[in-house]
């Protein structure tokens, strides 16, 4: 008699399952149970062992783990189309601190719902978000949706520095942005089932003093959470650091003794030399943002060490930064990380599609101390998967499922979607939350915003709107 699961997938055209070898797999079925997988092999193998309370037909459709975005401002959701054309400075000191200093919690939230939906909808199944001034209702946006979300508080406590300014109202001090990020911790690391969990952040190394740096680094050690920053995204930055302290940011951050394998590095675009080789030898991780480089001119992509970090052992994960930058789907960052390397070393050999998808999975389960449980197809895990629609023109013809997917597919062609088993998108839509009524929130939270900070101004569309 085959066991009972709750769930089996079964026929699916190809699974690629991230396992230990790799492994990509024709006809393939998974049972789940409990929210992990129970089996995972050929569809013959797995629907005589195991059936199911609830089948899915998986034929005509190429499976994949969950996607792991290691870096995503959900409160960022609603400033989509308000920091087109920007430098880093203007960027961050014209457009995006003035407009976090200008959201209300409400806005957060639905921003976050917001940004929840975009990433389930294109198979991203886990998010870190850097955090700000209402990381609770971060959680209370995203949570809800079913995506799992590794949640922060933005945390800087100088408000001037050769980079720029930030508003008074998101300046802390060393004491009190370490206790409220335990106090974070205390409130939500672990909760909804483990899907919602704490990290620490602080949001840049150039309006962080040493201090603040210090403080929260113990915080993260004595918790045992990721502890998360910015660093080295422009020249600008690495010009900003090594004026002020005389060494560039990597190398600030071991020399206060705090770069460790819970660190989870940002963009990692502007290295030094010396740099390399402490990321080498510290196992922290780095996160490769590709399209907010190239929406912001940043160069990382032209200057970043991307694949000699990874040649040389270092983890690097894969995060979409924000919807300022256009989308917020990590199948076309997979496409720009590993064509645009191309691009840059004039070598179609640097990057191939099996390491851009190993980043956006496992590597990004690594990067959280969570790959023993996330990041791959494997019995004992959480079961996370994503279905994409092979029937999808871009899908076609299907020679190579890990080519097809980097190369031509985007997150539009996702149909289902699982985290812990549960279906939380089935068919396009999300299964937990009325999506008509968020749009309609979300447009009146918008609508507010622009009024507030003066839209017209931000947007300098080239093109009148009449």
């Amino acid at each position: 008699m085959p066991a009972q699961a709750d769930l089996v997938v079964e026929h699916l055209e190809y699974l690629i399952t991230v396992d230990g070898g790799r492994r990509v797999i024709a006809d393939a079925a998974v049972a789940i149970d409990g929210g992990v997988f129970a089996a995972v092999g050929k569809s013959d193998e797995v629907t005589a062992a195991y059936e199911g309370r609830r089948v899915l037909d998986g034929r005509r459709h190429v499976a994949t783990p969950g996607l792991i975005d290691c870096h995503l401002h959900a409160s960022f959701q609603l400033a989509r189309g308000l920091a087109d054309e920007a430098n880093a400075q203007e960027f961050l000191v014209k457009r995006m601190y003035p407009y976090e200093a200008a959201l209300g919690a409400d806005d957060v939230e639905a921003s976050a719902r917001l940004a929840a939906r975009e990433l389930l909808r294109h198979g991203t199944t886990t998010f870190v978000d850097p955090g700000n001034n209402h990381p609770e209702r971060t959680v209370a946006g995203a949570e809800p949706t079913g995506i799992r979300v590794v949640v922060g508080r933005s945390a800087f406590d100088l408000g001037g520095s050769a980079f720029g300014s930030v508003p008074a109202s998101m300046v802390a001090t060393p004491d009190s942005a370490a206790k409220d990020a335990a106090a974070l911790l205390d409130a939500f690391h672990g909760t909804a089932g483990g899907r919602v969990l704490g990290s620490v952040s602080f949001r840049g190394l150039n309006n962080s003093s040493d201090d603040l740096i210090r403080e929260l680094a113990r915080v993260a050690e004595d918790r045992d959470v990721v502890l998360q920053t910015h660093a080295c995204f422009s020249y600008s930055t690495h010009d900003a650091s090594v004026s002020k302290h005389d060494i560039p940011e990597v190398e600030r951050l071991d020399r206060l003794g705090v770069l460790s394998p819970r660190s989870l590095l940002v963009h990692g675009g502007w290295l030094e030399p010396r740099e390399v080789a402490l990321l080498t030898r510290s196992g922290a991780s780095v996160v490769s943002a590709p399209s907010s480089s190239m929406h912001n001119g940043y160069g990382n992509l032209n200057v970043g060490l991307i694949p000699e970090l990874l040649a040389l052992g270092v983890n690097v994960g894969l995060g979409s930064d924000h919807a300022c930058s256009g989308h917020v789907d990590l199948v076309r960052e997979m496409f720009l990380a590993a064509c645009g390397y191309k691009e840059s070393r004039l070598n179609p050999r640097v990057m191939p599609p099996e390491t851009a998808l190993e980043m956006a999975t496992i590597n990004g389960a690594a990067a959280l101390g969570l790959d023993g449980i996330l990041g791959s197809v494997e019995v004992g895990k959480q079961a996370d998967l994503v279905l994409f629609d092979a029937d999808d023109p871009s899908w076609q013809p299907l020679y190579n499922p890990v080519s097809n997917l980097v190369y031509s597919a985007s997150g539009a062609t996702v149909d289902t979607v699982l985290v812990g088993g549960e279906v939380v998108v089935e068919h396009r839509a999300l299964t937990r939350v009325d999506e008509a009524e968020l749009v309609g929130r979300v447009r009146a939270a918008a609508a507010g915003l622009y009024g507030r900070l003066d839209g017209d101004r931000l947007t300098r569309a080239l093109w009148p709107t009449v």
